[in-house]
């Protein structure tokens, strides 16, 4: 019984191969046959840039012959020609002059003294009050309003709370669950497939791997196309490389000749004549006599007192002598 209930669990019992007739397809058959005349169309690039004929450059190189000249050099500068050293002057002395004390005391009268001299005015008074000092003999009570108002008051002890003795439950304990007591476990059969018998024989024919797609499109051997090249239209040079360049031919080493130094020589200019010490400040700026200012005075002579500004300044005026006449 155990080998029979085998056999029909095999697949080949339960799918069996049906005859079945290949559907025809309804395609219209369509041999390709490539064109034997080349693609007549042009692209956008062969129309815009037409290949044309280049022709080589003329070379505007100079000769490479060196033209030597036949007059003879010419060692004379600009510097030579421009700057040349002439004989110096001798230097006229002038007398020096003696410097003359004035015979004149110095006064110590600068511009804030005589500007500022001050006004006479009252001292300002002071505006702080008096200062009386508070004694008092009383005693210091000590007392504030914190002690006043927030006095210690007795608090009564805290009550002791009796813990009462723990006492065990009677009986034993159960310890069945909710799961244990609703799900409990049945005998149960295992159910027999509801599937049909299968009597069909064994098909020993080889598979046919064959399809649709496979027989309607088989493979067609095709070729990469190489890439369209377009013909050099240059032609290359023949014959071996010069290797000669603009630089080389243009500057040609010569021989170099050292420039015969202008520079004068490094001797002290020695002069016969005294050495001359005037300069522009001795000769432009002279000693000149300070004025005074009257009101330095109480009574200046010659000067009549005219008034007082806001400031305080005074003001005189310069009395003009009388003379009479003979």
């Amino acid at each position: 019984m155990g080998n029979d209930k085998g056999k029909n669990l095999l697949p080949d019992d339960d799918y069996r191969a049906w005859d079945i007739q290949k559907t025809e397809l309804y395609k219209r058959e369509q041999t390709y046959s490539p064109p034997a005349v080349k693609f007549g169309n042009s692209t956008t690039f062969q129309d815009d840039y037409v290949p044309q004929e280049i022709k080589p450059r003329q070379s505007f190189r100079p000769s490479s012959v060196v033209k030597r000249s036949t007059c003879p050099f010419d060692g004379d500068t600009s510097h030579r020609l421009d700057y040349v050293p002439y004989q110096l002057e001798v230097k006229s002395s002038r007398p020096r002059e003696v410097y003359k004390p004035t015979s004149q005391p110095f006064e110590d009268l600068t511009t804030h003294r005589r500007d500022f001299q001050g006004l006479a005015g009252e001292t300002a008074k002071i505006c702080r009050p008096a200062h009386t000092r508070v004694t008092q003999r009383a005693h210091f009570e000590g007392s504030t309003e914190f002690r006043e108002s927030f006095q210690p008051w007795e608090l009564p002890p805290p009550e002791v709370r009796k813990v009462q003795e723990y006492v065990p439950p009677a009986g034993a304990m159960q310890s069945d669950s909710t799961s244990h007591l609703d799900y409990v476990p049945h005998q149960a059969t295992r159910v027999l497939p509801i599937r049909p018998l299968s009597h069909r024989s064994r098909n020993s024919d080889p598979f046919q791997g064959k399809s649709t797609t496979k027989e309607d499109f088989p493979a067609w051997e095709s070729r990469r196309q190489g890439p369209v090249k377009q013909q050099p239209q240059i032609p290359a040079p023949s014959g071996r490389f010069e290797g000669l360049s603009t630089f080389r031919c243009h500057y040609v080493p010569h021989e170099l000749v050292p420039t015969e130094s202008c520079r004068p020589l490094q001797v002290p200019v020695k002069s016969s004549a005294p050495f001359d010490d005037v300069t522009m400040y001795s000769t432009e700026y002279v000693p000149k006599r300070r004025e005074i200012c009257p009101a330095s005075c109480p009574s200046p002579p010659g000067y009549v007192f005219e008034h007082t500004d806001s400031r305080g300044h005074q003001f005189f005026r310069k009395v003009t002598p009388v003379v009479k006449a003979f």
